[in-house]
């Protein structure tokens, strides 16, 4: 069944409407009409079976018919800090991180980033990659649309992370040295509720310097399993043993 996000302004009572480029998917692309249902998920993240009652407007008016009891989330809050990769690689990170469960993608402009963040088209990049996040939400039946903010400097990912219970930091060179611990200890402590940052560097990964930095900050540094993963594997692998540790052997 289809799935949309929408504001909690789009949630009047019991009725429900549709506006934009979703009104545009249900009339033009799915071809619904009056009495076929869809799912509407709120930004409290609450969902509602919903039947259509009008589109002769061009919005989509909708009748609430019952809210949904659904767990779909991780049971821990997950963001992922991404050093900024080349391409659109960064795409494939928030499409596929989306579906395991992230909740939030933290861009930042890493000292080996290749890439070079432009302020002028940064507002459209930054939409294109919401965008790609709200659509993977909805195909994966989740109940969060998870954010993507603007990329930030490290001084400022340092900061960001005092928000967090835990801080995971991917480095290749511990994987070489055979460090296997750290990951399965941080994971297995984990508890209901608490949220845990998860840093990523670009190509060619963080820097000493960085990993240093981040370490004097109360992060854990980690080797993800005996192999070097590539920036755009890393966060599939660890929000998979998040998924595995918090959901599976509960």
């Amino acid at each position: 069944m289809q799935r949309y996000f929408l504001a909690n302004h789009d949630f009047e009572d019991e009725r429900v409407v549709i506006k934009g480029d979703d009104a545009h998917h249900i009339i033009r692309v799915m071809r619904m009409v009056a009495g076929d249902e869809v799912i509407c998920c709120n930004e409290k993240d609450e969902s509602a079976l919903c039947t259509i009652e009008d589109v002769s407007s061009g919005d989509v008016v909708l009748n609430v018919t019952k809210w949904l009891d659904e767990r779909k989330e991780l049971p821990v809050s997950v963001t992922i800090a991404n050093g900024l990769p080349k391409g659109d690689k960064l795409e494939l990170i928030i499409q596929k991180g989306t579906e395991l469960g992230a909740a939030k993608f933290i861009p930042f402009i890493a000292g080996r980033s290749i890439v070079k963040w432009d302020e002028k088209k940064g507002k459209k990049k930054l939409e294109r990659w919401q965008k790609i996040a709200k659509e993977a939400a909805e195909q994966s039946h989740r109940t969060k649309c998870p954010v993507v903010t603007e990329p930030l400097t490290v001084q400022k990912l340092i900061e960001e992370a005092k928000n967090y219970d835990r801080i995971i930091v991917a480095y290749e060179e511990e994987a070489k040295a055979g460090e296997s611990a750290n990951l399965y200890k941080s994971l297995s402590s984990l508890t209901k509720g608490q949220s845990v940052l998860v840093v990523i560097g670009p190509e060619g990964g963080l820097t000493e310097k960085e990993v240093q930095l981040l370490k004097e900050n109360g992060s854990v540094i980690c080797g993800f399993g005996p192999r070097i993963l590539r920036t755009e594997t890393a966060s599939m692998y660890v929000l998979a043993a998040v998924s595995y540790q918090t959901e599976l052997m509960e």
